[in-house]
């Protein structure tokens, strides 16, 4: 169920509901507020704010139940300094005040945030991103749901209704990470490459999008001997993407995303080992979940002038007697001969066949999202992905369109030098390098298939796309990471 969220110009003085959510600054940047709330509940906020310890620190959060009154349950969020206040920290207190409201069974919420230094349509973009986000719970594969509470009305207060244009915008977005997580988090024997041409059709057809699937024999046509390397192994049949998004009116941008689509990756004859998570390779398709849950948002929220393409190229990797050998090598789309020193490094081998093809469509910007390295997930964690891209106002835009969505990236080198590490004795290149610089390798891998005069970026989301204990705006589980950037990168019209 998804709750009913809409803007309010009442106040945290005057709205009347089941349950208030009001945020609070520390020290004497939280005055007024805690003034405010004492004129309308008494003293015994105070009472309970100084028995309790209450400093107001950024995630900390008390439900005080008020008896006998209107709202009956306060929640009390901090927001640390105000110098350290902004969207981000807007997000993270909606999402827990949300899911404190749901774990005490509300089914009204108000939520009153400070939103100096935001715009109306900012604030309530991010607030009802939160709200939604945070209360997302997948329940597709147990035989009898769990009952959970869940506010069915939320209220957004002290912003007018010229902010409701954002919250229905924010829907849109939130369905496209929502439908990410659920491809994500399915099973490998649900989440086929047949189900993501399956989910990409059923976009196609309830929003009016055009769809092509490629089959074995049209990629054998096209020469994509390093894509269908990686999905011999499989008895599953591959399916190349490709979804296509055509604005009404004149078009002056042509983007295209491609995500990787493994959606199983056992590592093949370099098969994962023991403490490889090979039970978790089901979301080696994050980057292809990202792309297809994007293109459900973009569908709804039809951006003017601006053409979107996704490209997915879905296989799984496994072991057979027919699987990809090591030492093998195989010609991609473009000519290039390849020497699979790693069957692990299979990723790569998909994306290159992929972003040739992405290439031909001649489009001003080129995005591909993956789960690549694990060197990326050492090097900058589970909260942040890399970026690489040669060109500098493409990543800036990028980097934009991640902060305004909530999601971190961090621009990582291209360094050329590095690209020896790919030099093979037989073959072209190899498709791993050496271990330093693991994440930079593979990048450079990539580059080498596409067009040198299109801008393009790479963005690895291994660590970003799983959140074993959750965090901020998602559960436990899949976070559908890379949907609100892509989204906003396309909405600003893509590369300048």
């Amino acid at each position: 169920m998804v709750a009913e969220i809409r803007c309010s110009t009442a106040n945290l003085t005057d709205w009347s509901g089941e349950a208030l959510a009001v945020g609070l600054f520390s020290g004497d940047a939280g005055a007024s507020s805690r003034t405010a709330l004492s004129a309308r509940f008494g003293s015994v906020v105070a009472d309970q704010l100084e028995r309790r310890r209450f400093k107001a620190k950024p995630g900390e959060c008390l439900c005080l139940d008020l008896l006998g009154q209107t709202p009956s349950l306060l929640i009390l969020v901090g927001l640390g300094a105000p110098a350290d206040f902004g969207a981000e920290q807007l997000r993270s207190a909606t999402a827990a005040a949300s899911k404190a409201a749901a774990g005490a069974g509300a089914s009204q919420l108000g939520v009153a945030m400070p939103i100096e230094g935001l715009a109306a349509e900012q604030a309530a973009g991010a607030m009802a991103e939160a709200v939604r986000l945070s209360l997302f719970a997948d329940q597709r594969f147990k035989s009898e749901a769990e009952p959970g509470p869940y506010p069915s009305q939320v209220e957004l207060l002290g912003l007018g209704e010229a902010a409701q244009a954002a919250v229905a915008s924010s829907a849109a977005i939130c369905s496209g990470v929502e439908l990410a997580r659920e491809l994500v988090a399915a099973p490998p024997n649900v989440a086929t490459p047949a189900a993501l041409a399956a989910t990409a059709a059923s976009i196609a057809s309830d929003h009016g999008l055009e769809l092509k699937v490629l089959e074995r024999a049209d990629c054998e046509a096209l020469g994509m001997g390093s894509y269908l390397a990686v999905a011999q192994g499989s008895d599953l049949p591959p399916k190349f993407i490709h979804l296509t998004y055509r604005p009404a009116g004149a078009i002056t941008r042509r983007l295209v995303l491609v995500g990787k689509g493994l959606t199983f990756d056992s590592g093949g004859y370099n098969l994962k080992t023991a403490g490889s998570q090979i039970e978790m390779m089901k979301y080696d398709m994050g980057g292809s979940a990202a792309v297809i849950g994007a293109m459900r948002a973009i569908a709804e929220l039809k951006p003017a002038g601006v053409e979107v393409h996704m490209i997915v190229a879905a296989c799984e990797n496994m072991i057979s007697g027919g699987a990809i050998h090591p030492g093998a090598i195989v010609t991609a789309s473009n000519g290039k001969t390849i020497e699979i020193n790693n069957t692990d490094a299979e990723g790569r081998l998909t994306l290159a066949d992929a972003l040739v093809y992405a290439c031909k469509l001649e489009p001003d910007a080129v995005v591909d999202l993956a789960t690549l390295t694990g060197a990326c997930v050492i090097a900058l964690g589970e909260e942040i992905a890399g970026l690489w891209s040669p060109n500098d106002a493409l990543a800036q835009g990028l980097l934009e369109a991640g902060a305004q969505g909530g999601e971190q990236l961090w621009r990582m080198p291209l360094r050329a030098s590095y690209r020896d590490g790919l030099k093979s004795g037989l073959a072209d290149m190899k498709n791993t390098g050496p271990r330093p610089g693991g994440s930079i390798t593979a990048a450079l891998f990539l580059q080498d298939f596409v067009a040198k005069e299109i801008p393009w970026a790479h963005l690895d989301i291994a660590g970003t796309v799983w959140s074993d204990k959750g965090r901020g705006l998602d559960p436990a589980g899949a976070t559908g990471f890379g949907v609100r950037t892509l989204v906003n990168w396309v909405q600003a019209g893509g590369p300048a």
